[in-house]
């Protein structure tokens, strides 16, 4: 991999150029500066090199040219109120950090910038099995909240790909999905309330702990899928679900995945809704094969994942069957909860096998469901046209997809091939009446398209918002919007 010096300008207000630099020392954090004065008075904060490489970026691909200058971790509100009471007085930039998953390069961080790591914050506080909530910190991971609400015969509905490593804190900020979220939702619809630290240090209550109420304006909805603009989630109040008493699954195959992609739609024109709909082509099962040992892509070009739950599972499941029969190739009812999980998991590991092969940057654009098809169809034309290996997934109920492009370790994503197939990809969303990003967000990686989608005057209103909340413009900066 080649390597370069990273410039010795501060990038804090231009953190995408350049993009693909590779730390070949580890410079020390300024002794002198505003950053080194929050630094010097947080009890939790540390200049370790480790610690700061560690905490530059996330999942996204992108790679920041420099590093943070220091990390605090926060083991509680407290530190979280003074690190941000600290760096408003200073006028530091924070990049608010959870697990470091998140895709859009929304946590990545730069020279003259601080991180504040929330992924200590990790208990569940209560869980209550009558009211059916929990109320956790940021840094529980997605998949220990399942596993704790199991216990009282309870699931937590968001269910990203990634839930085994993604914190609840992360999920927030972008709004994430997952697959189940078909049925039930995403994220802002099992999420009652929080409790965030804005800019200045001080603590806000949004939402509430009842599954209804309306008093005032919708602070909650504001702050979830902000990004970490508007304030630091320190605490959560989810809305946790029954576990369906009957689940049942299938999979089938297509010769391609237009005819995978006109198949889901078929299921959404037939008024099915399933509680799971994904959708993988024939590249990715490849390498899902070749990761984990598996045949799916010897079964066909594309593979489709539905699941139904509830009393009446069996009941929907042959409604799909009769809606997809035209279009596939083969379709295979699971026989029990193991090949069921065996099934989904071959979703679950799509990105992991695909970054065995080299840099991953995760699309995200979502399209009107009865134009799933020509999405993908457009990808491929993308792919060719570009000469880049783009692998896609789908969630498919709900039209949000993520193509993923695939380059060599050394080559960048936000510059070249790579970043015009991104810009490609969007303008095809676009065309097809969607957005550029469903469920991971804007972050660095999207922000330029952002004007094109929302408009001016929206665009305006939401910096006004921002610039409100966040005065000094401290947190998360450059990101989103």
């Amino acid at each position: 991999m080649s390597t370069r010096p990273a410039p010795s300008a501060p990038l804090q207000n231009d953190p995408e150029s350049p993009i693909m630099t590779v730390h070949t020392a580890s410079p020390a954090a300024p002794t002198s500066s505003p950053t080194a004065a929050v630094l010097g008075a947080h009890p939790q904060a540390t200049t370790d090199a480790d610690a700061r490489k560690a905490a530059a970026t996330d999942r996204s691909g992108y790679i920041p040219s420099t590093l943070p200058d220091g990390v605090v971790v926060a083991r509680g509100v407290d530190d979280v109120v003074e690190a941000l009471r600290l760096a408003q007085a200073h006028g530091v930039p924070v990049v608010p950090r959870g697990a470091g998953t998140g895709l859009a390069a929304g946590a990545s961080a730069h020279e003259g910038e601080i991180v504040l790591d929330v992924s200590r914050m990790n208990r569940i506080l209560a869980i209550d099995p009558v009211e059916m909530t929990a109320i956790v910190e940021p840094g529980v991971i997605n998949a220990e909240v399942n596993a704790a609400a199991a216990q009282h015969g309870l699931f937590y509905a968001p269910d990203p790909a990634s839930t085994a490593i993604c914190s609840i804190g992360g999920n927030i900020a972008t709004n994430a999905g997952g697959m189940w979220c078909a049925k039930y939702g995403v994220t802002r619809e099992s999420v009652l309330g929080l409790v965030i630290v804005l800019a200045d240090g001080r603590i806000l209550r949004t939402g509430r702990k009842t599954i209804k109420g309306v008093t005032g304006y919708d602070l909650n909805a504001l702050f979830i899928g902000s990004e970490g603009t508007l304030g630091v989630v320190v605490e959560a109040t989810l809305r946790l679900r029954p576990k369906p008493v009957r689940t049942e699954t299938l999979a089938a195959y297509f010769a391609d995945i237009e005819a995978a992609g006109r198949a889901a739609s078929a299921i959404t024109a037939a008024r099915i809704q399933p509680s799971i709909l994904e959708l993988m082509d024939g590249p990715t099962l490849e390498a899902v094969d070749l990761a984990e040992g598996t045949k799916h892509r010897e079964l066909g070009g594309a593979f489709l994942l539905a699941q139904t739950d509830g009393y009446g599972a069996h009941l929907e499941l042959d409604e799909i069957v009769q809606a997809i029969s035209p279009y596939a190739t083969s379709i295979h009812r699971a026989a029990d909860a193991v090949e069921a999980e065996a099934l989904v998991k071959a979703r679950r590991d799509a990105i992991p096998a695909l970054e065995k092969l080299g840099r991953v940057s995760i699309g995200d654009i979502a399209v009107p469901r009865n134009r799933l098809a020509e999405a993908f169809t457009g990808l491929e034309d993308i792919a060719a046209q570009r000469g880049v290996r783009i692998f896609s997934v789908a969630h498919a109920a709900d039209g949000n997809l993520h193509p993923m492009l695939v380059v060599d370790p050394h080559e960048s994503i936000t510059e070249g091939p790579a970043k015009a197939a991104l810009g490609d990809m969007f303008h095809l969303a676009q065309r097809l009446g969607g957005t550029l990003t469903g469920e991971h967000g804007v972050g660095l990686l999207k922000r330029e398209w952002v004007g094109e989608e929302i408009g001016e005057t929206s665009r305006s209103l939401q910096q006004a918002i921002k610039g409100v909340i966040d005065p000094a413009g401290i947190l998360n900066p450059g990101k989103a919007i």
